[in-house]
């Protein structure tokens, strides 16, 4: 039985080519589905990335007032068996005076402004990879378009980014966002330009203003200081790199007054000066301490070291009799996991992709639909070649495996199409976008405008020797190429992916394996499904009628 279930299922695929349409069709829904699930796939994956690499792994935050004797904290931490390093960070919001335009009138923004340590803070983060200006390697180098300032550079500026320093001068330096300043240019190849030379940010100073929040809440007088704009970050989050200043942490803690300060007593009398006695010093403070872990060592697992560590610091500074200011409690303290931080956007991801998945997933409806009316079909028009099988000795069985053999080839054939289909269209998916981008090259709306001319010969030839079905589908070829040559034409470029919109500066190009398997497996199984009713049908055909049907 086997034998001639083989050479049937050959032959009816090979020599008609409505089957052809079966697995064009199932090739399309697979590849559909895998696509979409794979670009939010590949959005879910880079926002959990981006959350590691910007932040760490875990994040002790005391927002506002923040955290005495973090210094002692982060050696606790870095004890731990499951932390690789950790670094003080002050986290607030500020008012970003711009060096340009021309005058006195300046532009002025607001950031979010990220005062650090650099030289742990890049132990902790990928801060040394999100560094832009910087001579490439001799590879990179020689992929550089010509008019690159990263050409023209030495390696001065990325090593004042990491001391955030203008080390010519002395001076603080402030890193920006990619798109913090107006004056960057994204190009197509991902590259950035200055939109006028004479602004291009490094050779210029901004100026940083913060409010500093007192103990009581209230709002204080404002401070304000000036840094050399050092470097530029750019780390592939929009979000991120339209909003982040980097500023070194002593001066962050200065201006918001969370650095080490004398703590006076003012129920005391003052002294001959006026001034109250001083009784201790108030440490420096860190509103987060960022921590990151070694590898193999989960989030959570390092999650409830750091916990453990901060309730043994809290306990030592409250029991210290010379220690004036203690550590906030650990029941106000958070301490999260980077994925814990981005629940609140992670999670609607997550319940947007399982939503499409299950949305697209109709498509299996429509292959199997589509190979039960084929299949349907054929039986009708093979009834005598069915009849001839059972009299010549075939089963019920034999019969319907034919059919079933034959939707499962389709189903293979076709996922096996859609999912390379898939991955060719993923790969490249940004190229395709860029080229989009671009006005059509006059050559190619041409030649389709020569392809339609062409096509409307064949149709008058057709008419001439009526020949309906002929005249029919040159006709649409023809209406079809003209108006892809007329749109080609008018094509001057759109913008699909804006990442102001859409979080990340690139479209996610990473193949969804695992979302790949499963689309295939629903494919082959709906196209088994969509062809066993016409399968049961061939089966039960009485061999005596089936020889006497016309």
């Amino acid at each position: 039985m086997g034998i001639y279930v083989q050479l049937l299922v050959r032959r009816y695929l090979t020599t008609r080519i409505i089957p052809l349409i079966a697995v064009a069709a199932v090739a399309l829904c697979v590849a559909l589905v895998v696509i979409v699930v794979s670009v939010m796939s590949g959005f879910l994956d880079n926002l959990r990335n981006s959350g590691r690499t910007l932040m760490g792994d875990v994040v002790v935050s005391y927002p506002v007032q923040g955290i005495p004797h973090y210094g002692t904290l982060i050696r606790d931490i870095e004890r731990l068996p499951g932390a690789a390093a950790a670094s003080p960070l002050v986290d607030t919001y500020g008012l970003i005076r711009m060096p340009y335009p021309e005058g006195s009138n300046k532009d002025v923004v607001t950031a979010q402004v990220w005062a650090i340590e650099p030289e742990s803070f890049a132990r902790v983060t990928e801060f040394d990879r999100t560094i832009w200006w910087k001579p490439g390697t001799a590879a990179e180098a020689l992929a550089m378009r010509e008019d690159d300032p990263r050409r023209s550079i030495d390696d001065t500026l990325h090593q004042d980014a990491l001391a955030m320093k203008d080390r010519a001068t002395g001076r603080p330096g402030a890193v920006l966002g990619m798109h913090v300043s107006v004056v960057n240019q994204r190009q197509r190849d991902g590259t950035y330009r200055p939109r006028v030379d004479y602004w291009w940010m490094p050779r210029h100073e901004i100026t940083v203003t913060l409010v500093p929040i007192s103990e009581k809440g209230t709002i204080s007088q404002s401070n304000s200081r000036a840094f050399k704009v050092v470097n530029e970050v750019m780390s592939g989050v929009f979000q991120v790199d339209k909003n982040r200043v980097f500023i070194p942490l002593k001066d962050g803690q200065e201006l918001l007054r969370l650095d080490e300060a004398p703590i006076v007593d003012t129920t005391a009398e003052p002294g001959p000066d006026g001034k109250y006695p001083v009784v201790g010093m108030s440490p420096a403070r860190a509103t987060q301490v960022l921590v990151r872990a070694k590898p193999g060592v989960a989030p959570q697992e390092l999650k409830q070291q750091v916990t453990d560590a901060y309730e043994q610091f809290y306990l030592r500074t409250a029991a210290d009799p010379d220690a004036r200011v203690k550590a906030p409690s650990p029941a106000y303290v958070s301490i999260l996991t980077w994925e814990e931080r981005l629940r609140d956007l992670i999670g609607p991801v997550e319940r947007e992709r399982q939503m499409m998945r299950i949305l697209f997933s109709i498509t299996y409806l429509v292959c199997a639909g589509l190979i039960l009316a084929i299949f349907w079909s054929i039986v009708s028009e093979k009834t005598r070649d069915i009849g001839i099988l059972r009299a010549t000795g075939a089963s019920r069985s034999g019969v319907l495996a034919i059919f079933l053999h034959y939707g499962l080839v389709i189903g293979v054939v076709g996922s096996g199409i859609g999912t390379g289909l898939a991955w060719l269209v993923i790969r490249n998916i940004n190229a395709i976008h860029e080229a989009m981008g671009n006005e059509v090259p006059a050559f190619v709306w041409v030649g389709s405008y020569l392809l339609a001319a062409g096509a409307l010969v064949m149709t008058v030839r057709a008419g001439r020797h009526s020949r309906a079905l002929g005249f029919l589908l040159w006709t649409v070829l023809t209406l079809v190429t003209a108006g892809a040559a007329t749109g080609l034409m008018l094509h001057k470029g759109f913008l699909i992916w804006d990442p102001s919109v859409y979080y990340f500066a690139t479209i996610p190009s990473a193949m969804d394996w695992t979302n790949a398997g499963i689309t295939c497996i629903g494919a082959i199984v709906f196209s088994v499904l969509g062809a066993a009713v016409p399968a049961a049908r061939a089966a039960d055909i009485d061999p005596v009628r089936a020889l006497r049907y016309e």
